[in-house]
């Protein structure tokens, strides 16, 4: 089946991405490639999960990995201390709760996995520490609904880390990131809000709005670039000439130096699709 005819099932979609040589370093980059412990793996070796890991509780305690895909989150929060549980409803062994099973079982990890959604947690009030969602808002069917949802599980002082996030500066632009996006034609899914409606939804939810990260601002929301890639472009956009080129590129390679500069671009980015992240915390508590 081509891409073209799309796909009864992500399952699919993915196998299918698998199969395509010239897909190899997107189906790495999204961690869907096997070994699935060999990619959990080098997702907590990533530069965006050492990011994720500033802007999460100093306490450990119980996490609620929403969306939890294959599960590569869920592993490692399992592995820095939380007691996880791991909600997705895809029942599927390469992309879903079965794969995610199969991660905690080869890395002997006591993770609870869920078959349900966002909008209908089967859990009770003031259950976890921290909600976890990895590139999830943007999928929910209701995002109001959802983000009520996280605020009611979460203890008071409990925590809301959303990461990887697509923002669209208007819904007309809607069309040209999906247009663009190289998974939605295979199976749809794929979603965008704007910044307002995201910060909407977390505020009215009860949620107190701690800290909001730019497309460029940190290395969680640098995909489908790198740090490498960004330090390269950056210089070409800056000097025309190869040779300082690449000593611009070199003066660059500092992370304090790259991560200022991409903080002032940030500022000027309108990309349809951009990531955007967003902490914020249900009130009360000592944390």
């Amino acid at each position: 089946m081509s891409a073209d005819a799309g796909f009864s099932s992500w399952e699919d979609a993915v196998r299918w991405l698998r199969a395509q040589p010239d897909r190899a370093e997107l189906v790495r980059a999204a961690y869907y490639d096997d070994p699935l412990l060999a990619a959990a793996q080098r997702y907590e070796a990533s530069d965006e999960w050492r990011a994720i890991r500033t802007l999460l509780p100093a306490a450990r305690g119980a996490a609620l990995d929403v969306g939890a895909g294959r599960g590569i989150a869920s592993y490692t929060l399992a592995r820095h201390g939380y007691a996880v549980s791991a909600l997705e409803p895809d029942p599927s062994a390469l992309v879903g709760s079965g794969a995610i099973r199969a991660l905690a079982a080869a890395a002997a990890l006591p993770i609870d996995v869920v078959e349900d959604y966002s909008e209908r947690l089967p859990f009770d009030d003031a259950r976890f520490d921290l909600v976890f969602a990895r590139a999830v808002l943007h999928h929910t069917r209701d995002l109001e609904a959802a983000c009520r949802e996280y605020f009611r599980v979460l203890k008071p002082g409990g925590r809301l880390v959303a990461v990887r996030e697509h923002v669209i500066s208007r819904h007309a632009d809607l069309p040209a990131f999906l247009q663009a996006h190289p998974l939605h034609a295979l199976y749809g899914g794929e979603h965008a809000y704007t910044r307002a409606e995201y910060t909407r939804a977390i505020r009215g939810a009860g949620f107190r709005l701690t800290r909001v990260l730019r497309p460029l601002a940190s290395p969680i929301n640098y995909f489908p670039q790198t740090a490498e890639t960004l330090r390269r472009d950056l210089a070409a956009r800056l000097v025309p000439w190869r040779a300082p080129r690449a000593l611009l590129a070199a003066l660059l390679a500092p992370r304090p130096v790259l991560g200022a500069a991409l903080a002032v671009l940030s500022l000027l980015d309108r990309r349809p699709g951009r990531l955007y992240s967003f902490v914020a915390e249900r009130a009360g508590g000592t944390r």
